[in-house]
This record gives structure tokens, C-alpha cells and sequence, in this order.
């Protein structure tokens, strides 16, 4: 597939079938995305793979977390909220979710039901989490930003899906403590991925893109 056609076609994937992906396919896929571009060359993606009994319990720390009753505490700065047309396209992007699976808008129960499968990682085989050295700040983020498109449009090639998550990155103690990351590392955000349940109707879910002229500018 070309680039051009992998963008039309793929979407969010928020349902999978019980199916891991190969070990050597994996392998092949991480590879290829160290080809990304990074500024100054400096690579500062640290990629923590996890599936199995390792992302089962993550999952389960996850929820015990969530039922605690905590409150968010990222490693880096998810704390702005949108404003003006960036909140309407956010709303857009959950009517089109919720509306995908039948819940209501004032069904809140359901939604924060639906919003916690973030942290069951879709049920998906595979997740992997975004980390970096803290100290990198924004010029970090760019750089594990390019990386994670390079991963997606590269496992889309190999016919794996996933879901890119912010939620992943809102309670990053379980994940170091789980996987005994050190202190100076901070988890930005993370990606679940594996083979798409087409039978789910949240993978009907689409969102719509902005007009070429309200998102690019040219100058002559």
C-alpha cells in the first residue's frame, strides 16, 4: 500500500481479536520505524514493549489505580484544555465515538465506562508506551511524535492496527514501577495495537478531516 492510500484508509482502532502478532513481524516493525527522523539525530524514544502477562498486569494496576480513585499525574504537561474550534472537534471526535457504540450524551456512566478501556488497552495483544528522558521537554515530544506516525503507517503495512492514547500516559507509577523504569524517564503517552475486530461496532467509529485551506497556508 502506498502512504497516501494507508492514511485514507486506516481509523482508531478500539476493538482486536484475541490473536498476538508475531514475534519476528514485531521485530520487523521497530526496526523499521528506527529509521525516523529525530532532531540532530538524537533518538530519544525509549519504546516499552508490552504484551502477555506483563500487559495483564499493567491492566490490572491500571484499574486498581482508576478505582483508587486517583487523579492524573503525567510525567509532562497534558494539562491544557482545548479551546474554540479545537474543543468542537474534540466533541466532534466523541459524539462519533459514543455514537458509534449507541450511548447517549447524557449517559455518563457509559461514557466513563467507555473512556476506561483506555487503560484495558482495548484488549488488545500488544501495547506499546512512549518514553523519553524528561529533561528533553517539548523538543523530546516532537521527536517521539514522528516516531509513533512512522511506527503506525509501518504497521499498517504489515496489516496491524492501533490506537494511539494520551490516557496512557496519565498515570505513568504503574508503568514504572511495573516495568522498573528509572525515575528520569517519563512515559509521554502510548499506542495499543494488534489485528482489528471488524465485527466491533466501535471500529465503525470516523471522524472527518479539516479543508485543505483551513489548515494550510501558502506563501509565494
Amino acid at each position: 500500500m502506498s502512504i497516501e492510500s494507508i492514511l485514507k484508509n486506516r481509523y482508531s482502532v478500539r476493538a482486536f481479536q484475541d490473536k498476538p502478532v508475531p514475534e519476528n513481524v514485531l521485530k520487523q516493525i521497530f526496526s523499521s520505524a528506527q529509521l525516523s527522523p529525530s532532531n540532530c539525530n538524537v533518538q530519544p524514544w525509549q519504546s516499552c514493549v508490552v504484551s502477555g502477562v506483563t500487559k495483564d498486569k499493567l491492566k490490572a494496576k491500571f484499574i486498581e489505580t482508576l478505582m483508587s480513585g486517583a487523579s492524573p499525574n503525567p510525567d509532562f504537561n497534558w494539562l491544557p484544555q482545548y479551546q474554540g474550534v479545537h474543543r468542537d472537534r474534540q466533541f466532534g471526535s466523541a459524539n462519533a465515538l459514543y455514537s458509534s457504540v449507541g450511548i447517549a450524551r447524557e449517559d455518563k456512566k457509559a461514557r466513563q465506562m467507555a473512556m476506561v478501556r483506555n487503560w484495558q488497552f482495548f484488549d488488545a495483544p500488544h501495547a506499546v508506551f512512549f518514553t523519553m528522558d524528561k529533561y528533553l521537554d517539548i523538543m523530546g515530544a516532537v521527536d517521539l511524535g514522528i516516531y509513533a506516525q512512522t511506527l503506525s503507517l509501518v504497521m499498517a503495512e504489515h496489516g496491524v492496527s492501533n490506537c494511539m492514547q494520551g490516557a496512557l500516559g496519565q498515570f505513568p507509577d504503574p508503568v514504572r514501577e511495573i516495568l522498573g523504569l528509572p525515575e528520569e524517564r517519563g512515559i509521554l503517552f502510548g499506542m495499543s495495537f494488534g489485528y482489528a475486530d471488524d465485527t466491533a461496532l466501535v471500529n465503525n467509529t470516523r471522524t472527518e478531516r479539516e479543508a485543505l485551506d483551513t489548515a494550510v497556508a501558502f506563501f509565494k
